[in-house]
């Protein structure tokens, strides 16, 4: 059997396409753009989101999601310590309540909350970068998992080969930064403190325009930002699987994710628009497909000069 589906039959399916919003606004704007679905959530559970949309009006951005004709997963896969445990209960009722259509989650304390509240929601399993063979896939699509968010380190034949084997639909990361360090530590406020220097207010929300570079790779910025998860080290570049969406549509993949951390909304928009135009030009004419540079050309226009678009892990080795 071919590792690939023939371009007929993976015409047949049409991949979600699936991007951050970190607020109502975000939804309508981006929904318009093109977007089938969108991640969201509250800062309390979920990590790295492009926003922090808070309980009372989580149901409000399901609703109108689901008004602009599109899907809302909100994200439950921070790191959960005790305190934040007898919240989730309520919090994942809330949701079924308002018809979120299925809750991201990565740690176990999700399911039992879920049973605890008393509701059944779809699940979508997101382990960031453990997320890397088919047989732990297939164990948490055992305990009800519909979808698994595979690991950005994977190469082509690696996402492939997992896609064969697992038992549920499956999502990869298309466009954007992805996260190489995480510490629950407030990294940047102790480091400013260090310095005699205040960490509050205006100067916390000015940490998402810094970057850490090192002495042997001085070409090279990688941002840092603190949040109340702790603080994120992104990657120094871009990934951009643009031009070659169509390998990952031959595969089956089932949802493509834009990571849109630390972008302008006009960015985002301008990236939505791009992918839609090449899934929608794939299953049109899966047969006679060829990729369009000009569908690129509006991400190169907005692109920051010192970030390099590359196509990330899927034509390298895993490395670790």
């Amino acid at each position: 059997m071919s590792e690939f589906a023939t371009r007929e039959q993976a015409g047949c399916r049409k991949p979600e396409l699936l991007i951050g919003a970190g607020s109502i606004e975000e939804i309508g704007r981006l929904a318009n753009a093109g977007a089938d679905a969108f991640y969201i959530g509250d800062d309390r559970f979920g990590m790295r989101l492009t926003g922090n949309i808070p309980q009372e009006r989580i149901g409000e951005a399901i609703r109108f999601a689901h008004d602009k004709g599109a899907k809302a997963y909100v994200v439950c896969n921070g790191i959960l310590h005790n305190e934040v445990l007898p919240e989730l209960p309520d919090y994942l009722r809330l949701i079924a309540d308002a018809g979120a259509d299925a809750v991201v989650f990565g740690d176990p304390a999700v399911l039992i909350a879920m049973r605890q509240a008393g509701v059944k929601l779809p699940l979508h399993w997101n382990a960031e970068m453990t997320s890397t063979n088919y047989v732990t896939a297939n164990y948490w699509v055992g305990k009800g998992a519909t979808r698994v968010f595979l690991a950005r380190e994977l190469n082509m034949d690696e996402v492939a080969e997992i896609k064969r084997h697992v038992q549920a639909e499956v999502q990869v990361q298309v466009h954007g930064m992805t996260n190489i360090y995480h510490s629950k530590r407030t990294l940047l406020t102790n480091y400013w403190k260090h310095q005699g220097q205040s960490a509050q207010g205006e100067r916390l929300d000015a940490d998402r325009k810094l970057f850490l570079i090192e002495e042997e790779r001085k070409d090279e910025k990688y941002p840092i930002y603190e949040d109340t998860n702790g603080t994120h080290v992104m990657s120094g570049d871009d990934m951009c699987m643009l031009e070659s969406l169509h390998e990952l549509i031959e595969a089956g993949i089932d949802s493509f994710r834009i990571e849109g951390l630390l972008k302008t909304l006009e960015y985002k928009e301008t990236v939505v628009r791009c992918y839609r135009k090449a899934i929608d030009a794939y299953k049109a004419d899966p047969g006679g497909y060829v990729f369009d540079e000009a569908w690129l050309e509006p991400i190169r226009e907005l692109q920051d000069p010192d970030r390099e678009l590359s196509f990330g892990f899927y034509y390298k080795e895993q490395v670790y």
